[in-house]
Order: C-alpha cells, then structure tokens, then sequence
C-alpha cells in the first residue's frame, strides 16, 4: 500500500503540526515553518526556547538544506522574546504555558496523528528539569528516518557490527543503518565477551555502539567536507535504528535505555514483548511473553523518555507472539483467548502461538507505536501480507517494519524469482523498513575466513587478490584502499598544518600511500 503524503494547511494548529517535517511531506519549507511557528508563539506570549532564531530559521537546520531549499528572507534588528530561564521552567506559570503548546503540537503535528500517549504535557514539562541539552543526531536522524519512512518505497538496511561497517554501508549507497543486539552481544559488548542473543550483556552496550557509529560517520562526514573544499558529498549521518530488547527490566530500565540511546544518537529503537529476565533470539525456543499491557507500558516509557529529550524519536514494537508459546500472567483479558491452562515448573503460563494472537497484541502496540514488527520464523509474503491486511482495517497508515532474517534458509525456500521481488512485494503491503539483523557479523565472518583459508593455502596471492579487488571496487566509489586516508590521517595532517603552516612532521607526506596508490 502507498502512504499517503501529508500536506497541512497555514492554520496556526496546522504550522505547529508541520514542525518536524520537510518541504516534502507538509508542504512548508522549513525557514516558512519557523517563521510561523515564532510569529504564533509570541502573538500568544510563549516563550521560545534559545535555539529559535527571531522569524527566520532554526539554528539546527543544516545550512545547505536552508541555502538549497529556501530563498533570503528579510531579517530585523529586534531581539527575539527570549528568555532561556523561563523556557527552562524556572516559574510554574511559563511550564503551563509550555506544556499547553506540547499540547498542541501532539494534537496538530501529523507526525503524531493516531499515537496515544499515557502521558501528560505537564507530566514531560515537569520531568524535563531546569536545563535543556540538545540531542542533535538523535533528533536529526529520527527526523531524517521518518522522512525516508514516508518518501521511499521501502528503507532497506543492514546490520552493522562496527563504525566502519556503518561507513562502509553509507558509502554504498544505503541510508539507514541497524544495530542488532545479536551482534552487540556476539562481538561488540561492553563486558568484552562473545554472548548469545539472551541480554547476558551490559544495558549501556548498545548506546555504546550507537555512539561508536555515529563517531565514525562524523569523522567520514569531516573527512571527506574538507578533502571537497568545504563541499557536502552526501548525507554521512545515516538514521541508526537500535535494539533495545526487552527493555532490560521494567518500564523505569526502559526509560533510562531509551534515554541513553538518544544521547548515543539513535534515531530509532524497537523493544520486544519478551520477559526481560527470559528473552531470547526470536529464532530461538523457550521465548517467555509478557502481557499485552506491560509491553504498551514498555513502549509508553520510551515516548516518555523522547518527549521529556524533545526528540521525535522512531518507536518500534516488536512481537514474538507467532512462535513464543509462555507468558508471565494472565493478568490482561487481551491474552485470556490465548491461554491454554497449563503452567510449566517455572509458574509460566502456556499460550497457543499464532497469527491470532500476534494481531491481538498488535492492534494494542499500534496506538503507542510508530512501527510494528512481527518476528517470524520464514520469510512468508502470504503470512506478512495477511498481517498487514489485518492490521490496516483499523489502522490504515500504520508503517510496518520486517526482519529479512539471516536465520532463514532463504533457498530452501525460495526461488531466484521470489528472492529477487520478495522485498518490493512487501513494501506493497506496507513494510517500510526492511532490515538484515546479522549481515556485519556474517559479512565479517566470512570474508576473514575466506583470506585466512586461502592464506593458509597461497600465501601472499590470496591477500594480494584481496587488495586487487579493492582497488578494482574504486570505481564503484569504495576508497577504503587508501586506509591511511580512510581513517582520517589527511584530516589530521590538515589540523597540524591550521597549527603550524610550515609542519615538517606531516603524515602523508612521505607515505608509501601517497607514493605508491593513486588519488
């Protein structure tokens, strides 16, 4: 199914609404949105935070994106009714005021239509504290990820284990990236161990990643701006979508790993309906659900943590409801059909897995959610669009999100054909975020086994047939090469020479990379 483009009307509900969005989804251009949105706010007498210029553009809108998409628009001398104190909610009648213009943004922004939350503006305003910090990638990438939710046919994506990785896909033509849990605990994690996909690992591993990411993509970003002469080449800062898990525990471990991904610079982040304590790979038995009505509590404490960040972050709501076959209680009435009576050792109780059940529980997310996944166990369009179809009689726009799994035998079974259209059939049902969990840790695996094999056998061919292929992959755009300059020791040679002109301690100059590999 097609999403629909949103355009909204110059009402004053409507420019609020119009926020978060580009000239390709509300009709506005950003400088137009501000300057409304300020010319509203103080007609009204709200106080505006410090990062709003007075009437022209926000301060955070890339200055290409401004120079390219906007003409000049006449300034003034004034001084904009600014006071970073009152914004901060240093007296309660500037956080009503505050939280009645959350209010209205929640009401009147379509980035939000159709998303319940079980929180207040007031509740967020309250939380929000005296200080305010900018969550700059996260609220870009979460910006960047929606507007490619809903202007591509479907954002495909690979899991990436490290920042180069993450480079390497960004170079290749991909924007957006995954961060798997899987991959955090195989090789990535902050405890330095190889784990299975159980949450064995520390909670901060993954916001660790993400920020290794997003490091990695800036230094590429300033690597290549200043080799162009100050030239923008292409978007560096890929939205990353990340594994959250179960949430690591209750709604309160929620909200504080939501708000540790956000200051890593996560765009997305998706929360299975497991038992945190019991979770599992969704290829794996022995999945425990929780009830319907803790994981919307899961998914509503990670809004919360978004809203109180000011970020519009992507919320994704996972199911294992198709294979999982236990539950902790049967506490919600959502979950009585599904109930089978037995109980296990552990005091679980039985469920019968299935489609049924996995919808049930959907409808539930999707008011909370941005996106639903379902995790399944075959790559089925049959099934998936029968989801979707189900899905959609009651919420028709809801986007969908799909693991094209690693942990299928995809030849055993599809064929070339199937394989070759299976991820533009569903992007016809509405699967907009199509993903590889595993691909880094596969990718990773299997090119070092292949040159150790070889190695071991041919000696040095084997490794020079690596760099052969390297260099012939430059005229697809591949410049890892060069690994000198990949990392940044040109960048780092044009800050020493900012410090001393005449630096006689330059790298590259003298390299064997400048001397014997071409530019």
């Amino acid at each position: 199914m097609r999403r629909p483009s949103t355009r909204v009307s110059r009402g004053e509900g409507d420019v609020i609404g119009a926020m978060s969005h580009g000239p390709t989804r509300a009709g506005f251009r950003p400088v137009e949105i501000s300057h409304f949105f300020c010319q509203i706010m103080w007609r009204r007498g709200v106080d505006l935070p410090p990062q709003w210029s007075h009437g022209t553009q926000r301060r955070d809108i890339p200055e290409d994106i401004v120079s390219t998409q906007t003409a000049p628009r006449a300034t003034t001398t004034t001084q904009p009714r600014t006071r970073p104190e009152a914004w901060a909610g240093a007296r309660p009648g500037d956080q009503t005021t505050v939280a009645e213009a959350l209010t209205t943004e929640w009401e009147a922004n379509p980035r939000w239509a159709g998303i319940r939350r079980m929180h207040t503006a007031e509740d967020v305003v309250a939380l929000r504290g005296s200080v305010r910090e900018e969550h700059t990638l996260a609220r870009r990438g979460a910006e960047r990820l929606w507007e490619l939710l809903h202007t591509r046919e479907f954002v495909p994506a690979l899991g990436a284990l490290t920042g180069n990785q993450a480079v390497q896909q960004v170079r290749g033509g991909l924007e957006a990236i995954y961060l798997s849990g899987w991959q955090v605990a195989a090789d990535a994690n902050l405890s330095g161990q190889t784990y299975p996909d159980q949450s064995l690992y520390p909670v901060n591993s993954v916001p660790a990643v993400v920020r290794r990411i997003n490091n990695a993509l800036l230094r590429a970003d300033g690597i290549e701006f200043a080799e162009n002469g100050g030239q923008r080449m292409r978007e560096w800062l890929a939205p990353i979508v990340a594994d959250a898990e179960a949430g690591f525990g209750g709604p309160l471990n929620a909200y504080e790993l939501m708000h540790a991904m956000i200051a890593a610079g996560a765009a997305g982040v998706h929360w299975e309906d497991q038992l945190a304590a019991e979770k599992k790979c969704g290829h794996l038995g022995g999945k425990v659900l929780v009830p319907t009505s803790q994981h919307v509590r899961t998914l509503s404490a990670a809004r919360l943590a978004a809203d109180v960040a000011g970020v519009p972050s992507v919320i994704i709501a996972r199911t294992d409801a198709l294979g999982a076959d236990l539950m902790t209680s049967d506490i919600d009435p959502r979950d009585e059909p599904f109930l089978t009576g037995e109980r296990t050792t552990e005091g679980y109780f039985r469920v019968t897995p299935g489609l049924d059940a996995v919808v049930a529980r959907s409808m539930a997310y999707a008011e909370v959610a941005d996106l639903i996944w379902v995790e399944t166990s075959t790559p089925d369009i049959a099934l998936a669009a029968e989801f979707a179809e189900r899905i959609h009689e009651r919420f028709p726009d809801k986007l969908l999100a799909y693991n094209c799994s690693p942990s299928f035998n995809w030849r055993a079974h599809l064929d070339d054909a199937q394989i070759a259209g299976f991820q533009k059939e569903l992007a016809a049902h509405g699967y907009a975020f199509q993903f590889i969990t595993l691909a880094g840790f596969h990718a990773l695996n299997h090119s070092m086994f292949t040159l150790a094999h070889d190695y071991a056998v041919r000696g040095m061919s084997a490794y020079v047939e690596l760099q052969e292929a390297e260099i012939a992959s430059e005229t697809d755009g591949y410049t890892a090469t060069r690994h000198q300059r990949e990392v940044g020791t040109g960048y780092f040679d044009r800050v020493a020479t900012a410090l001393n002109p005449d630096s006689a301690t330059l790298a590259l100059t003298g390299s064997t990379e400048t001397a014997q590999f071409t530019h």
